[in-house]
C-alpha cells in the first residue's frame, strides 16, 4: 500500500462525500408514491463515504510506512473489468432491474478480485441484492426497478 496515495485519495473522497451530502439537500424530499425521498440515498452514501475517508486518512497518519518505497504495479486489467462492469451496471439498471443488475455486478466484482469461491460469491451477491431491494422497496416504501417483465416475476 502506498500511504501517500491513500492519504490524498482519502482527502479527495472526503470532499466528494461532503459534496454529495450538500448536493442532496437540493434534491426534492419526496417522490410520487414513495415515502423515501430522492435525497435520502445520496445523503446517506455521501456521509458513509466521508466517514470512511476520514478513517483512511487517520490510518495513513497512524501507521507510518516502514518499508522502503517500492514502485507498485498498477493492475489495469482488473480496473478495466470493474470499470466496464460499473458502466454496464448503470446502463442495464432499468432494462433488467435492480436485483439482476446488482447481482451480476457483484458477481463480476467478486470474481475479478478473487477467482474461485463461486458459491460464496453467489450467496453474498444474491443476499445483498435481494436484501437491499426488499429493505428499500418494502420496508422504506421506496421505488427501485424490479424484475424485467420477460421474467414474469413482476
Amino acid at each position: 500500500m502506498n500511504k501517500t496515495f491513500d492519504r490524498y485519495s482519502g482527502i479527495v473522497f472526503f470532499a466528494i462525500g461532503i459534496a454529495f451530502v450538500f448536493g442532496s439537500r437540493s434534491i426534492s424530499t419526496s417522490a410520487y408514491g414513495s415515502n423515501v425521498g430522492a435525497n435520502i440515498f445520496p445523503m446517506i452514501l455521501g456521509s458513509f463515504l466521508a466517514l470512511l475517508s476520514l478513517r483512511l486518512i487517520y490510518e495513513t497518519f497512524r501507521n507510518q510506512q516502514k518499508e522502503a518505497r517500492k514502485k507498485q504495479q498498477l493492475d489495469y486489467k482488473r480496473f478495466g473489468i470493474i470499470f466496464t462492469a460499473a458502466v454496464l451496471y448503470a446502463l442495464l439498471l432499468e432494462p433488467i432491474g435492480f436485483v439482476l443488475s446488482t447481482f451480476l455486478f457483484l458477481m463480476v466484482g467478486f470474481q475479478t478480485m478473487q477467482r474461485g469461491r463461486m458459491i460464496i460469491s453467489i450467496v453474498i451477491s444474491a443476499a445483498f441484492s435481494l436484501g437491499v431491494y426488499y429493505l428499500y422497496v418494502h420496508v422504506l416504501d421506496g421505488s427501485l426497478p424490479g424484475f424485467p417483465e420477460w421474467l414474469g416475476l413482476s
